[in-house]
């Protein structure tokens, strides 16, 4: 633990990525995900036998960088980590997707986020169940220490969910991004995937642009598709494609990912 808090204080030279390509930063949550998958959904107070179960790193942002390295794009991830068992397993499966973690902020206090999934075999639901600790966020002055010139994208949480549309009472994405539009700068761009209605996005000159779903032939786990449509869209806009091309492109990922178990195979 001292060793990496004394990393905290005097971080290592950002490394530079191959061929000299300026990174993608995420910024958010990472988590452990423990996933069961189930044949159904079990009703309540019943006992069931499992088809598989899993540990995989999770989280929003977490799961972005996971696409964007399988895409191919330089990437690092910026958000807190605690020592022990599940952030040694996270940390080394960042590792080992080639993700950057000079950014990662090692707190001395509190737990890793932990995120218990249940995914069903018949209907390729997932059901999310997240324990969200008391481990401490990521602060400015950890951001001071950042080279901001090493990125040419930076990633908050710019696109809308259909979950928050339907909170602020919008029943469709078209619907939701007029809606926020006079909540954001002038000149953003914003963009609201509806799940299998596809996706739309609105940019500075005010066009609603749209594109379909791509579903798989068969719907097998959705658990990380708005993750994966996220990052898909950020490494098109990234590589300067329009809106529509980004859009389409988020969702044929996105898509291709439903069909199959955790990311592997997107590409």
């Amino acid at each position: 633990m001292a060793a990496r808090a004394a990393a905290r204080r005097d971080p290592e030279p950002e490394p530079v990525s191959p061929r000299g390509k300026k990174r993608i930063l995420c910024v958010g949550l990472v988590c452990l995900d423990i996933i069961t998958v189930v044949p159904a959904y079990p009703a309540e107070d019943t006992d069931t036998r499992c088809v598989s179960q899993r540990w995989q790193r999770g989280g929003n942002a977490s799961n972005s960088c996971t696409v964007l390295a399988l895409l191919g794009a330089p990437c690092a991830f910026m958000g807190s980590l605690a020592p022990g068992h599940a952030g040694d397993f996270i940390a080394a499966d960042f590792q080992r997707r080639g993700v950057d973690v000079t950014h990662v902020a090692w707190q001395p206090h509190g737990d890793v986020p932990c995120a218990c999934c249940v995914v069903s075999a018949a209907s390729g639901s997932r059901t999310i169940m997240l324990y969200d600790t008391n481990l401490p966020d990521v602060t400015a002055r950890d951001f001071e220490r950042v080279d901001l010139s090493q990125y040419k994208w930076i990633h908050w949480e710019v696109f809308i969910s259909k979950d928050l549309a339907r909170h602020f009472g919008y029943r469709s994405a078209p619907e939701a991004l007029q809606g926020l539009r006079d909540r954001v700068q002038p000149g953003a761009t914003l963009i609201c995937a509806w799940a299998e209605e596809g996706a739309d996005a609105v940019g500075p000159d005010g066009e609603l642009v749209h594109s379909d779903a791509f579903p798989p032939e068969t719907l097998v786990d959705t658990l990380g598709a708005g993750d994966t449509f996220n990052a898909a869209v950020i490494f098109a806009l990234s590589a300067g494609r329009s809106l529509q091309d980004a859009l389409t492109f988020g969702c044929q990922i996105a898509g291709r990912k439903c069909g199959i178990q955790g990311f592997d195979g997107i590409v």
